[in-house]
C-alpha cells in the first residue's frame, strides 16, 4: 500500500501552505454544497462539488470532516433507501477524496463509521452502479492506506464473507480481499491463519458466483506462501481443499515424501492446517500416520511458539484422538512423537491442548503513548483519545506491536503520514519522525524489546530515498519497501534465491522504481560483461566510442581504457577475442567514462582472476563520490568492499551497516553466504561412467596432448605453446591462471571445439564421452528457450549423438581435409581401383580397431575392412570418429531417450518433472536453467566432466551441491576457476597457465595402465543374498585359484605327509 499524505493539520495558515508548494484555495473559493455532492442527478455536478470539498480539506485538514459532519452526511446518504443517486454519490465522494490526495485524512473516519455499513449493506444494493461505486470506494481507500491498517479492515470483510445473507456482499468482500493481496501482500501473508479458514468455507458456498470468486481469491492468496518446500505442491493443496474426498490422501502422500528444510512460517501452516486436520480424520492408518509425520517434521522448523500456537486447536485434538484409537503400535508411536513436538514447540504443559491466550496490544493500551509523544512536541495540542485520528494511529501502533515488528523504517512509513495530520504545519516536517520514533521506543521498552537504530543513517548525502513496490510477472517481490542510498557507499545486495536482487538492479537501471530520481539527477550504469554478438568484430576503442551515453572524445576514452589495463595494442584488438575478465574491465571503463553516480554490478567477479578481483576491490573502494550496488556470491569480495548490506526479505529492504561479517552478527542465518554446505534440497548426482575398452585402471589416460600449439586466425600472437598433458578417470584438475592466459582455449582444444594449428597432437580414447559446460553456460540453451527441457533433450539427442558435438571443429571437414580424403579414397583391391564411399562398421583388431568400408558403385558384399591407422593416414579421421560415436551408442553408453528416463535424469539435478515436461526454459529461473545445462551436458554418462568457470553461474547453495557431487563422481574432473575455495575442495592437480605456457603440478601421469586398482573386474566380495522370508543366506567363499608354483608346493607337502603315514589335507577336511 502506498502512503499518500497531502492533507494538512488543524488551524493551518494558507500562506504557509502556498509557500510550501501546495495548491491551496482561499476560504472564498472553497465552497461546499454537501447536498449537491450526495443528491444531484448530474454526475458532473456531483464531481465538481466533491472537488470543492477536497479543496476545503486541503485548507482545514481533518477538522473539515468534523466541522461539516461529513461522516454523518455520508452515512445519511448511504441510508437513503429511496434515492440511489445519494447512495452512489456518497460512495463516489470517498473515491474522489482519495484520488485528490486526501486519502489518509479520510481513513480514520471511514474506518470508524462508514466501512461496516458499505460492506454489509451497500455491496448488496439493488442498483448495480451503486454496488460498483461502493466496491470501488472501499478498494480506493485500501490502496492508499498503510499496510498495517489491514488488521483493522480485514475482520470487517471476513465477517461478511462468513455471515452475509446476500451473495453480492460476499463477492464484493472477496474483491476487497483480492485488492488487499495486491496492495499489502506481506500483511495478508501474516494474517493467513485468519483468512484461510474463511476462504475454505467460502469455496463450498451454495452460490456459484461466490464459489468461483472464493476459489480465485484462494489461489491468489496461496501464491504469497514463500516456503520453498511446499511451493510446488500449492496447486495440489488448493485442489485438496476443493475436492477433499478424492485429493486429500494423494496430497498427503506427496507431502509425506518431501524433506522439509526451510523455516515453516505462519502462512505455510495456515495453508497446511486444513489439509492435515482433514487427513487426521481419514480411515486409513497409513494416511493418518503420514499426517503425524508431516506435523512432526514441520513443527520442528517453526521459529517460535507464537507461530504455532494459533494452530493447536486444529491439530492437537485430532492427534490425541488418533493416539487413543489407532490400533497399530508403530503408528501410535509416530503420533505420540508428533504430539510431543507440537507441545514442546508451543511451550504448553503435557496435559494441555490449548495455549494461553496471547497478550495483545489494543488501541486503548497504546493511545497514551501516542498522545504523550504528540504533546512532547506540541504542548498546546488539543488531541485526545476520542479523536478518530488519534484512535486510528493507536490502532496502527497496536498492530505493529502485535506483529512484534520494531523496525524503525516500518514505523516511520506507517505512522508519519497520520502523525503529520495531527501536528501543526510549522513543525510537521521535522517533528513527525521524532514522534514516531518516540512511540516506537516507548512501545519496545514496554514489551522488553530493543530497537535497532543505526547512528550513521542520517550521515552523508542522499542519492535516493524512496518507497516503492516491485513485481516480476505475477509474483510480488517487494511491497512498500524503502530504499535509501548515500553517496560514496558500497551496498551489497543480499537475499535468498528469487527474492528479487537482479530484478531490483534491472528496475533501477530501467527507471522502473517508483520515486527513484530521474537520470538527469542521478546517473546509473549497469555493469555487465556480456557483449552483443553483433559487436564482437569491432575493436575495443570503436565499441566505446559508439556508445551514445559517453560524451568524451577519443583521447579521453583511450586514457581511461589504458588506466584499467588496455594497452594501445589491446585497444585495437577485436572484442570477440577478449576473455571474460577483460570484458568486465571494458564494462568498468565505460562506467568511468559515463561518470555514473551509481554503479550497478551484478556478479562483477565472474571471469576475473585473483589479481583482477583485487584490482576491482581497490578501484571500488577508491570511489568517494560514486555509489555501488553489488550482487555477488563471492563472500570474500563482499566482505572486503561493502560498507553496508541491503537485505531483501519478506517483501522489504533493510539496511545493515558494515560488511558481510557484521551483517552475519545481525542476521545469523546469513551464514549461508560464507558456507559451502549442500542443503538437502540442493543435491546433484552425476551418472556413473561406463567402462571403456582397454581401460583397466583409473590412471589410464583418456585424453592426451603432446607439444600442442595454437593461434586464433585473427589474433596477432600465438595463444598456446608446447602444451603436453593427459587426463584420466582419476584426474581432479584445476586450471588456474590470469585472464587471457589461454585457459579456455586449452579446454576448447581438449573437447574439440577448436583444433591444434601450430603443431602437436591431441588424442582421445575412441569411446570417450565428455560433459562440457562453457564459460557462458546459458549459451547452450539460449536459442532453445521456447522449448521445455524435455523437448530440448529430445531435439539435442534425437539422432543418438549430441548435436552440439556435430558443430564442433573436430567434426567439420575443412577444404584441406576434403582434398586429403579424396586423394586417399582410392584403394587397390585385387588389382582394381575402388573409391571409398563411406565407413559403415567397426570391430576389434588387437589393440586397435578395423573399419568396414563401402565403395562407390559396388554392393555391400564387396565391402572390405581396413585398420584404423590406415584410414587416418588416408584422411578419414573424422569419419572414423563418427563411427566410434555410433559404436559407443551400441555398446550401451547412451540411455534410452524417453520421457521417464529424462525426467529421472533431471531429478538427479534437483529439477522436478513438472518443470521438465510442462514449463518452457524461458520461464525458468537462473538456478533452474543451470540445472538444465548440467543435466543436458551429462546425459551421455560422461567419463570426464569439464566445467569452465562454474562459480560464475552457480549460487553458493548450488555450488556446494556441485562440489559434493563431483567428490563422489567416478570419472575425471577438469575445472577452470578463479575460486580458490572451490578448487581446493575437489582438486588435487593444478595446471597453471601463464602467457600460453602450462606448468602442471600434483599430477600422476602414467604410461599404460598404471598401478591402481583394477576397474574392469568385479570385486572379490560376494553380494549378500536373502531368501524369500528376508533371511540372509550364508555363502561359501570361492576358493582362490592357485598359481603353478603354489600347486607344486602343495603337491610336495602332500607326498611328504603320505610318506610319513599322516592323513592328507583332503582327509582332514573330510
Amino acid at each position: 500500500m502506498s502512503n499518500v499524505s497531502s492533507a494538512t493539520g488543524a488551524k493551518l495558515d494558507p500562506a504557509s501552505l502556498k509557500a510550501d508548494g501546495h495548491n491551496v484555495p482561499s476560504p472564498a473559493d472553497a465552497k461546499v454544497d454537501i447536498h449537491t455532492v450526495l443528491s444531484n442527478a448530474s454526475r458532473i455536478e456531483r464531481e465538481k462539488a466533491a472537488t470543492e470539498l477536497v479543496d476545503l480539506v486541503k485548507l482545514e485538514g481533518p477538522n473539515a470532516f468534523l466541522r461539516l459532519g461529513l461522516a454523518d452526511a455520508i452515512e445519511k446518504g448511504l441510508n437513503d433507501k429511496k434515492n440511489a443517486v445519494a447512495r452512489e454519490g456518497a460512495c463516489e465522494l470517498l473515491s474522489i477524496l482519495v484520488e485528490q490526495g486526501v486519502g489518509n485524512a479520510v481513513e480514520p473516519f471511514f474506518f470508524e463509521k462508514i466501512m461496516k455499513q458499505i460492506v454489509a449493506e451497500t455491496f448488496a444494493d439493488k442498483v448495480a452502479p451503486v454496488r460498483t461505486a461502493a466496491i470501488e470506494a472501499v478498494k480506493s481507500v485500501i490502496q492508499v492506506s498503510t499496510s498495517w491498517a489491514v488488521p483493522n479492515f480485514l475482520p470487517i470483510v471476513l465477517e461478511q464473507i462468513k455471515t452475509a445473507g446476500k451473495w453480492q456482499v460476499k463477492t464484493g468482500s472477496l474483491q476487497v480481499i483480492d485488492q488487499l493481496i495486491v496492495s499489502a501482500p506481506d500483511q495478508c501473508a501474516r494474517l493467513m491463519p485468519d483468512i484461510i479458514p474463511v476462504m475454505v468455507d467460502a469455496i463450498w458456498d451454495t452460490k456459484s458466483d461466490v464459489k468461483k470468486a472464493a476459489r480465485a481469491s484462494l489461489t491468489k492468496l496461496c501464491a504469497l506462501v514463500s516456503n520453498k518446500d511446499i511451493e510446488k505442491f500449492i496447486p495440489a493443496l488448493i485442489s485438496s481443499l476443493i475436492n477433499p474426498v478424492e485429493e486429500v490422501p494423494t496430497t498427503i502422500q506427496l507431502l509425506a515424501a518431501t524433506t522439509f528444510v526451510s523455516e515453516v512460517d505462519s502462512p505455510t501452516l495456515a495453508l497446511m492446517a486444513p489439509l492435515l486436520q482433514r487427513g487426521l480424520t481419514e480411515k486409513l492408518t497409513s494416511t493418518v500416520r503420514k499426517c503425524a509425520v508431516i506435523i512432526d517434521n514441520m513443527t520442528k522448523l517453526v521459529d517460535n511458539e507464537h507461530t504455532v500456537r494459533p494452530f493447536l486447536p486444529k491439530l492437537l485434538p485430532g492427534l490425541i484422538k488418533v493416539e487413543n484409537t489407532v490400533a497399530d503400535p508403530e503408528a501410535r508411536g509416530v503420533v505420540v512423537r508428533a504430539i510431543k513436538t507440537l507441545r514442546d514447540t508451543a511451550k504448553i504443559p503435557e496435559d494441555s491442548t490449548e495455549a494461553p491466550p496471547p497478550k495483545l496490544a489494543t488501541p486503548a493500551s497504546t493511545v497514551t503513548s501516542v498522545l504523550n509523544a504528540i504533546k512532547n512536541v506540541e504542548k498546546d495540542s488539543k488531541a485526545d483519545a476520542k479523536d478518530p485520528l488519534i484512535d486510528y494511529i493507536a490502532s496502527l501502533v497496536a498492530n505493529l506491536i502485535n506483529a512484534r515488528n520494531y523496525e524503525p523504517t516500518e514505523w516511520d512509513v506507517s505512522l508519519i503520514p497520520y502523525l503529520s495530520l495531527a501536528l501543526p504545519h510549522a513543525i510537521r516536517a521535522n517533528a513527525a519522525q521524532g514522534v514516531a520514533r518516540e512511540i516506537l521506543e516507548k512501545s519496545a521498552s514496554d514489551e522488553g524489546e530493543t530497537v535497532e537504530v543505526f547512528d550513521d543513517e542520517e550521515e552523508g548525502e542522499d542519492l535516493c530515498n524512496c518507497t516503492f513496490s516491485l513485481a516480476y510477472g505475477a509474483k510480488i517481490l517487494l511491497n512498500t519497501a524503502t530504499l535509501r542510498l548515500k553517496r560514496g557507499h558500497r551496498y551489497g545486495l543480499c537475499g535468498r534465491n528469487g527474492s528479487g536482487k537482479s530484478t531490483l538492479m534491472r528496475a533501477i537501471d530501467n527507471g522502473q522504481v517508483e520515486g527513484f530520481p530521474s537520470p538527469d539527477v542521478v546517473r546509473t550504469f549497469y555493469v555487465e560483461h556480456d557483449v552483443d554478438g553483433d559487436e564482437t568484430e569491432n575493436s575495443v576503442v570503436s565499441f566505446v566510442l559508439k556508445d551514445k551515453r559517453i560524451l568524451k572524445d577519443e583521447a579521453e576514452c583511450r586514457r581511461v581504457l589504458e588506466s584499467v589495463g588496455f594497452t594501445p595494442v589491446r585497444q585495437e584488438g577485436a572484442i570477440g577475442a577478449l576473455s571474460g575478465g577483460w570484458k568486465m574491465k571494458l564494462a568498468l571503463a565505460r562506467a568511468i567514462l559515463f561518470e555514473a553516480d551509481i554503479l550497478l554490478l551484478d556478479e562483477p567477479t565472474n571471469h576475473l582472476d585473483v589479481l583482477n578481483v583485487a584490482w576491482l576491490e581497490n578501484y571500488l573502494c577508491s570511489l568517494k563520490t560514486c555509489t555501488s550496488i553489488i550482487v555477488s556470491h563471492d563472500s570474500g569480495f563482499l566482505n572486503n568492499v561493502c560498507t553496508d548490506i541491503l537485505y531483501l526479505n519478506r517483501f522489504k529492504v533493510k539496511r545493515y551497516p558494515g560488511n558481510l561479517d557484521a551483517f552475519v552478527n545481525f542476521v545469523p542465518e546469513a551464514k549461508v553466504y560464507f558456507e559451502l554446505n549442500p542443503a538437502d534440497e540442493y543435491k546433484f548426482t552425476f551418472p556413473m561412467p561406463p567402462l571403456l575398452d582397454g581401460v583397466k585402471t583409473k590412471e589410464k589416460s583418456l585424453m592426451k596432448m603432446r607439444h600442442v600449439g595454437f593461434q586464433y586466425p585473427t589474433a596477432p600472437t600465438q595463444q598456446l605453446y608446447d602444451i603436453s598433458l593427459q587426463v584420466s578417470l582419476s584426474s581432479r584438475v584445476a586450471v588456474l591462471g590470469p585472464n587471457g592466459s589461454g585457459k579456455s582455449t586449452l579446454v576448447k582444444l581438449l573437447v574439440g571445439e577448436t583444433e591444434a594449428n601450430k603443431g602437436g597432437e591431441v588424442w582421445r580414447h575412441p569411446n570417450l564421452v565428455t560433459g562440457y559446460v562453457a564459460q557462458h553456460a546459458f549459451h547452450h540453451i539460449d536459442s532453445h528457450l521456447g522449448l521445455t527441457p524435455l523437448e530440448y533433450m529430445l531435439q539435442r539427442y534425437q539422432t543418438g549423438e549430441d548435436i552440439e558435438e556435430l558443430s564442433k571443429a573436430n567434426r567439420k571437414l575443412t577444404d584441406e581435409e576434403k582434398k586429403k580424403m579424396a586423394d586417399g579414397a582410392v584403394v587397390v583391391v585385387e588389382g582394381v581401383k575402388r573409391t571409398i564411399e563411406d565407413i559403415t562398421n567397426r570391430k576389434k583388431l588387437k589393440q586397435s580397431f578395423e573399419y568396414e568400408c563401402s565403395f562407390k558403385g559396388l554392393s555391400s558384399s564387396e565391402n572390405i575392412w581396413l585398420p584404423r591407422d590406415e584410414l587416418i593416414r588416408r584422411g578419414f579421421e573424422k569419419k572414423v570418429q563418427e563411427v566410434d560415436t555410433r559404436e559407443a551408442q551400441k555398446a550401451g553408453l547412451l540411455r534410452p531417450l524417453v520421457r521417464k528416463e529424462i525426467e529421472q535424469h533431471f531429478a538427479d539435478f534437483g529439477l522436478e518433472a513438472e518443470f521438465v515436461t510442462h514449463n518452457t526454459m524461458r520461464g525458468l529461473s537462473g538456478g533452474q536453467k543451470v540445472k538444465v545445462v548440467l543435466a543436458a551436458a551429462t546425459w551421455r554418462r560422461p567419463h570426464v566432466v569439464i566445467l569452465d568457470e562454474p562459480t560464475n553461474y552457480l549460487d553458493r547453495e548450488s555450488l556446494a551441491a556441485l562440489i559434493s557431487a563431483l567428490k563422489t563422481f567416478e570419472g575425471g574432473v577438469l575445472v577452470i576457476t578463479h575460486n580458490r575455495e572451490f578448487s581446493e575442495s575437489i582438486c588435487s592437480e593444478v595446471w597453471a597457465m601463464s602467457d600460453g605456457h602450462l606448468v602442471a603440478s600434483g599430477h600422476n601421469w602414467v604410461e599404460g595402465q598404471g598401478s591402481g586398482p583394477r576397474i574392469d573386474k568385479p570385486d572379490d566380495e560376494e553380494k549378500e543374498v536373502f531368501d524369500a522370508m528376508g533371511n540372509k543366506i550364508e555363502q561359501k567363499k570361492k576358493a582362490k585359484a592357485l598359481t603353478s608354483s603354489e600347486l607344486r608346493k602343495k603337491k610336495k607337502e602332500r607326498m611328504a605327509r603320505k610318506k610319513a603315514g599322516l592323513p592328507s589335507d583332503d582327509e582332514e577336511e573330510f
